[in-house]
C-alpha cells in the first residue's frame, strides 16, 4: 500500500492571474492537458497556495492588479525552491520586462496574446529543464509523504516539500521503502535489519536504530519529537503517513 503525495500524481502547475476569465481558461486548458493546474490572483494568495501545495511551475503575470511586483514574486519563489520552473505572463513585449524577469530567476517569458499551444509547449520544456514532473512524460514513480519530505520509489530520491534534494544512503532508502509499504503497521526491529542488510559497517544489532535516527534528522520536522518514523515499545518502528 502506497500512500501518494501529491494525491494526484500529475504536475502542479499555479496560474498567476488578476483577470479571472483568463486565468480559469489557463486551468481549464492545463487541466485539460494533463496538469493538475490552480489558480491565485495576487500575490499573498500565491504564498499561502504554495507552502500548502509546492508547484512543479507557475505561470505568472508580471503586472497584477494594484501594482503588486511580479518580479519579487519571481524572487520569491527561486528564493524558496530552485527547481520550481517559472513562466512569465505578460501584456508587455517589453525587452527590458524580458530581461529583469529571466534576472530574477524566471526560465522563460511569454507575452499576451500567445497560443495556446505555444504555452504548452513551453510548459513541458520548463519542466524537463528543471526538473518538475511532466505529467505527460512516462517513468514518474509512486511517491510518498514522509514527514517533510517525498520519497520517490522509482528513482529512489528523497526531496523536501519545496523540491531540495536530501542525501540517502542505500539502506536508508531500503528501509524508507519497506516502511512505504507497510504504513501504520508496527515492523520488528530484527526483521527490518535482515531484510535492509546492505553490508555496511554498522551491521549489527543496533545498526537499525542508528539509521532510524539518522533518517528522523532528515525527514521529521522535529525529530526529537517523531510523527513519521514512530518508536512501538516491545515491537520496532511504525511509519505514520502524515493526514493532509
Amino acid at each position: 500500500m502506497f500512500v501518494a503525495v501529491p494525491k494526484d500524481s500529475r504536475a502542479h502547475v499555479i496560474v498567476v492571474e488578476d483577470e479571472i476569465f483568463q486565468r480559469e481558461a489557463l486551468i481549464a486548458y492545463l487541466s485539460t492537458n494533463g496538469y493538475r493546474a490552480s489558480g491565485v490572483e495576487n500575490g499573498s494568495a500565491l504564498r499561502k497556495l504554495v507552502e500548502k501545495d509546492p508547484p512543479a511551475l507557475v505561470l505568472l503575470d508580471l503586472h497584477l492588479a494594484g501594482g503588486e511586483d511580479g518580479f519579487a514574486l519571481a524572487r520569491y519563489l527561486r528564493e524558496r525552491s530552485k527547481r520550481v520552473g517559472i513562466i512569465m505572463v505578460t501584456a508587455s513585449g517589453d525587452t527590458v520586462d524580458r530581461v529583469v524577469g529571466l534576472e530574477t530567476g524566471a526560465d522563460d517569458y511569454i507575452p499576451k496574446p500567445f497560443e495556446s499551444r505555444e504555452l504548452l509547449a513551453r510548459v513541458k520544456a520548463v519542466l524537463r529543464r528543471s526538473g518538475g514532473t511532466d505529467a505527460t512524460a512516462a517513468g514518474d514513480g509512486p511517491r510518498v509523504r514522509m514527514g517533510r519530505c517525498l520519497l520517490d520509489l522509482e528513482t529512489r530520491r528523497l526531496t523536501t516539500l519545496q523540491g531540495e534534494d536530501v542525501f540517502l544512503r542505500s539502506g536508508e532508502f531500503e528501509l524508507l521503502r519497506l516502511f512505504a509499504e507497510h504504513p501504520n503497521r508496527p515492523l520488528a526491529r530484527d526483521w527490518l535489519l535482515e531484510t535492509t542488510s546492505t553490508g555496511e559497517p554498522e551491521a549489527f544489532d543496533r545498526a537499525i536504530d542508528i539509521r532510524i535516527l539518522r533518517l528522523r534528522r532528515k525527514i521529521e520536522t522535529d525529530p526529537a519529537r517523531p510523527m513519521s518514523l514512530r518508536t512501538v515499545r516491545g515491537a520496532g518502528y511504525m511509519f505514520v503517513p502524515p493526514d493532509d
